[in-house]
């Protein structure tokens, strides 16, 4: 019998057809090399991450920079506010101008932002995807690779708890930062997507 590739013996496998099986040589190989990806260290993330924590009237922005065996550094941070007065369209034109300032002259390597997973309505929601689409966009007119995570990871790669309240993700951001200063709300929430993504990247 012909020898099948990878690919075919997964694909026979998921078809319900028999399988050849492997000769003892072949499966010490392939448990072999399974155990060496699964030993293999994570290299740590090293650049410069921008944190976004959306919304239409208030987005956390943050520059977080990583280097291998040194603690996690805040550059800039900063709330984009938009008064409720103003409309849609203005507050979108913000975001995304606050976004592109805080790339202009930096080099960032990634932008992490997190998604949004709950909404009470189907307004709410409209608003959010429009918040996220315009930070989204000024990242990705320069090319820039977008990552997002759900709130749940993010707490649990910071904090260690999925569940954690806003005030343990605040303390234990900052205790990683070290940075000697109180960060906004927002920008808290945007530096713990920064970390999340740093601590859970993989190449």
């Amino acid at each position: 019998m012909a020898k099948m590739t990878v690919r075919q013996m997964w694909a026979a496998k998921l078809a319900g057809k028999p399988v050849p099986a492997a000769s003892e040589s072949s499966r010490i190989a392939a448990a072999s090399a399974h155990a060496s990806l699964a030993l293999r260290p994570r290299a740590p993330f090293a650049g410069i991450v921008l944190g976004i924590d959306p919304s239409l009237r208030g987005t956390g922005l943050v520059l977080v920079e990583f280097k291998p065996g040194r603690q996690p550094v805040l550059l800039r941070g900063r709330t984009v506010r938009v008064p409720p007065k103003e409309p849609l369209a203005v507050a979108l034109a913000e975001i995304h101008r606050g976004v592109s300032a805080m790339l202009e002259n930096a080099r960032v390597r990634h932008v992490a932002l997190e998604r949004t997973i709950y909404v009470q309505n189907v307004q709410t929601a409209q608003i959010l995807g429009a918040a996220r689409g315009a930070a989204i966009a000024a990242a990705a007119l320069r090319d820039l690779p977008v990552f997002e995570y759900a709130p749940l990871r993010v707490k649990q790669a910071v904090v260690g708890a999925g569940r954690a309240s806003k005030e343990q993700m605040a303390r234990t951001v900052m205790a990683l930062l070290g940075h000697g200063r109180t960060l906004a709300p927002d920008e808290a929430d945007a530096a713990g997507v920064a970390l999340c993504h740093a601590f859970t990247w993989r190449e």
